[in-house]
């Protein structure tokens, strides 16, 4: 956590009004609202070429830098040591070489699968362009290594190494990413995934095969990654949204599969703001689990909505020879991310019986059936998430650009969409910084925001919450909400019951909505709640709070 962050949460809200445009006005507004982007976005009506600063920029350059390589899947063992170097390389994205960050050389970095229960040693060696740490995201670990600067740890300086202590308490697909200059570091390739095996191996139904999908986005121009700035995080508005889709690092994931074969997928967002709706036309797919662990009941779907750092365990049967295209589908717009062939091949054990049963996992059931009594209890906190500009941001509102009067110039949002898809005010959003905006989560009983906040709790407490994501604010977007060291479960969204209970660790919390959730407050230590948008902790968004033993 820097210290500037802390200094600039105390800003008073400064919603303008708006009144209509009136018809005298028409030409001195149109003037004053082209004064207005010359004077904030000139820059942009340069050639992107000539505006780099390469003192202020992180270097795009790839000279002398090594060839990224393949990830890999390492399997380790109870009191196992594994050693992790961030580092700087040169990978192909499309027809582009770019410089990235990996993790072991590889984007992603590599998939480390351990048994439950397992606990093992992972050395950190920071040999990038930033300080850095490693979080391990959604795990239950000892609080010293959750991997948050100036909480539970000093940064990783570059040339610096650290240790980190990691039990694994429970099973399923988990990830590993900075938390340091998260909008740089993670967005250029530093991520990799914890795939955690159960104890029981009738856990999860039998399938022919297991994958890991990373999927992620980057903003290209040029031919390199879009530049970050080394002092202050940009895009502090909406996030920085991509341009160019990435599956496991890259634009071009395939998989070959033989007819009837049953493949499970866990696929987790890696994105910096990006909410992906994922599918694959013409196969079935079923859900059968979520950030941590298996749903009560498994289901069939359509598709999957994940939002930045949530996660899906989904298997997908490919009863017919062909291909199929996995997408990603907006209102606007559908992305191929990659694609299955299935050949005309049987495959010599089909699972396709397996698959047809959806079963109820009373063992789930039975871990949530101590908190029931719990579901209908006023909430213990309750926490509205909002936003306040000043400058260059004040003259944007509700998804649109504000004219002078107040009047506004357009929509980012079409009526009814609580999820804003893409970025649409590309040139607003580059410019928005911590100085200009400023992300906040309040307690809505003590009017407390962010670092302010002193909520504590103690092992064994169990802590229902309130979350409104304020539609009236000045930039009113979804927010995926994740709480370090702790798991829970969704009870509602807009007092409608969530008849299909889930442990999870990362939320989406839609425009309007409010969210109620239940933490099972078991993991002692000071941590951390905050927005998975990588650019809105930089700008405030995130809570501290202490459970005590």
């Amino acid at each position: 956590m820097k210290k500037e962050q802390q200094e600039q949460m105390d800003m008073q809200s400064q919603v303008p009004k708006t009144k209509k445009l009136s018809v005298v006005s028409l030409s001195v507004v149109i003037l004053g609202v082209g004064i207005l982007i010359a004077a904030l976005f000139g820059n942009f009506l340069k050639d992107p070429k000539n505006i780099q600063d390469t003192e202020s920029t992180f270097s795009q350059s790839t000279t002398g830098l090594t060839e990224s390589k393949s990830s890999e899947t390492v399997e380790l063992k109870n009191g196992d040591t594994y050693n992790i170097t961030a580092s700087i390389v040169k990978k192909k994205i499309g027809n582009s070489e770019v410089k990235m960050l990996a993790y072991n050389g590889s984007v992603p970095g590599p998939v480390i699968k351990v048994q439950q229960g397992s606990e093992i040693i992972v050395n950190l060696t920071n040999q990038t362009d930033v300080a850095t740490t490693i979080h391990p995201h959604g795990v239950r670990v000892e609080n010293a290594f959750d991997g948050v600067p100036d909480v539970t740890q000093k940064v990783v300086e570059i040339g610096d190494t650290f240790a980190y202590k990691l039990k694994f308490p429970d099973p399923g697909l988990y990830w590993y990413h900075p938390h340091f200059r998260q909008d740089y570091s993670q967005d250029s390739g530093l991520y990799g995934a914890f795939l955690v095996e159960p104890s029981d191996a009738s856990y999860w139904s039998q399938v022919n095969r297991e994958e890991v999908l990373m999927v992620d986005d980057v903003l290209m121009e040029n031919g390199h990654l879009a530049a970050y700035d080394k002092n202050k995080v940009d895009h502090a508005l909406m996030g920085r949204f991509g341009n160019t889709m990435l599956v496991n690092g890259s634009t071009d994931y395939k998989l070959d599969a033989k007819q009837g074969e049953v493949v499970r997928f866990y696929i987790n967002n890696a994105a910096n703001t990006r909410t992906f709706n994922l599918s694959i036309p013409n196969a079935k797919i079923k859900l059968v689990g979520a950030d941590s662990e298996k749903y009560e009941k498994e289901t069939f779907v359509d598709n999957i909505i994940l939002a930045p750092s949530e996660r899906a365990v989904v298997e997908v049967l490919f009863e017919k020879p062909g291909k199929f295209a996995l997408q990603h589908k907006t209102p606007d717009n559908t992305y191929t991310m990659g694609s299955i062939a299935v050949s005309n091949e049987s495959v010599i054990q089909s699972y396709a019986k397996e698959f047809a049963a959806l079963r109820i996992n009373k063992d789930i059931a039975a871990s949530i059936d101590p908190l029931r009594g719990l579901f209908g209890k006023t909430p213990d906190k309750k926490l509205s998430l909002t936003v306040e500009t000043q400058g260059m941001a004040e003259n944007m509102n509700s998804g649109g650009h504000m004219m002078p009067d107040g009047s506004m110039m357009g929509g980012q949002m079409s009526d009814g969409d609580k999820i804003e898809w893409e970025d649409n005010m590309a040139m607003m959003n580059i410019n928005s910084t911590p100085d200009n905006t400023k992300w906040k989560m309040v307690d809505r009983d003590t009017n407390e925001a962010n670092m302010d906040i002193d909520w504590k709790f103690k092992v064994g407490d169990k802590v229902k919450v309130s979350i409104f994501n304020d539609p009236k604010s000045m930039h009113p977007m979804q927010h995926p909400i994740h709480f370090h060291g702790q798991r829970f479960l969704v009870l509602s969204i807009n007092g409608i019951a969530n008849t299909n209970l889930v442990w999870k660790d990362t939320t989406l919390v839609q425009t309007g909505d409010t969210v109620e959730i239940l933490i099972d407050m078991s993991n002692p230590g000071k941590w951390l709640a905050h927005c998975h948008i990588s650019e809105h902790p930089e700008a405030g968004m995130m809570i501290p709070f202490t459970v005590e033993s």
